[in-house]
């Protein structure tokens, strides 16, 4: 399924993989690939059937159509799920903390990448041709937060990633994609049309708190992504939407298996 918000058509891959495209023809992705969304090797978490998921099926899928493609972190990077998607033309947006070496996959390292890369810091603005403005912003877990060991350790620190907030097609709609995090109050203070919600919880905001960030936000809707995809990535993604509708936000769920 295709999710339709203002001039936009919105689809969910699984994972992070989330393609947005303006009716002007502009693309946009957020960290796609891995676990197999985009080269159609997924198999639900237990080997269960994929048309009972609440999860997009994976495809394979390289459209090398993609005019932006915004990378969170070292957990989202793939350098191949880049190389799927992205024009030749493309500007990938990656944030200068990611590190090839320090993951332990087999990517490519972001410098090499066969497109124009432009690194950011966690407050950065870039113009992209027939984008707009690409902000980046920190997204981390706080160490006294929800997702925080007894210890203070957590999955995502501070400066190990950011979120990014850009514009898309020819009326500028907004999308903010948080990447993994907790639900930041500086969140709550964009102006965003779109959100693409991380409801995963574990390792980041799970529904109930992506639900009350969405309130505070007050999104013109909101499409949860990053769910699902892995056991410890499960939700309750129909909770999540029940809540966020009893609040008067619009959301809308891409779990299409076509």
């Amino acid at each position: 399924m295709t999710v339709r918000h203002d001039d936009l058509r919105v689809t969910w891959y699984g994972y992070a993989t989330a393609r947005v495209e303006s009716e002007d023809g502009t693309v946009a992705y957020t960290d796609p690939g891995r676990y197999g969304v985009l080269t159609g090797e997924w198999t639900p978490p237990g080997g269960g059937n994929p048309k009972q998921a609440a999860h997009p099926r994976a495809t394979d899928h390289r459209p090398m159509d993609a005019d932006l493609v915004v990378v969170t972190h070292d957990h989202h990077y793939d350098s191949e799920g880049i190389e799927r998607v992205a024009a030749d033309d493309a500007t990938v947006v990656v944030y200068e903390g990611v590190d090839a070496a320090r993951i332990d996959r087999d990517v490519t390292p972001v410098d090499d990448l066969p497109f124009e890369v432009v690194r950011v810091g966690e407050a950065d603005h870039v113009a992209v041709d027939g984008v707009g403005d690409v902000w980046s912003m920190p997204a981390y877990n706080e160490p006294d937060g929800p997702h925080a060991a007894d210890d203070g350790s957590v999955p995502h620190p501070e400066g190990f990633g950011v979120g990014y907030r850009f514009t898309v097609g020819a009326i500028g709609t907004s999308v903010f994609w948080p990447g993994d995090s907790d639900a930041l109050d500086a969140f709550a203070e964009l102006d965003v049309s779109l959100f693409l919600a991380n409801i995963s919880g574990s390792v980041c905001m799970g529904g109930p708190e992506a639900a009350d960030l969405t309130a505070r936000m007050d999104p013109d809707l909101v499409v949860p992504i990053h769910y699902n995809t892995q056991a410890f990535l499960e939700a309750d993604s129909a909770g999540f939407a029940s809540d966020v509708a009893k609040r008067t936000i619009p959301v809308a769920l891409d779990e299409s298996t076509e």
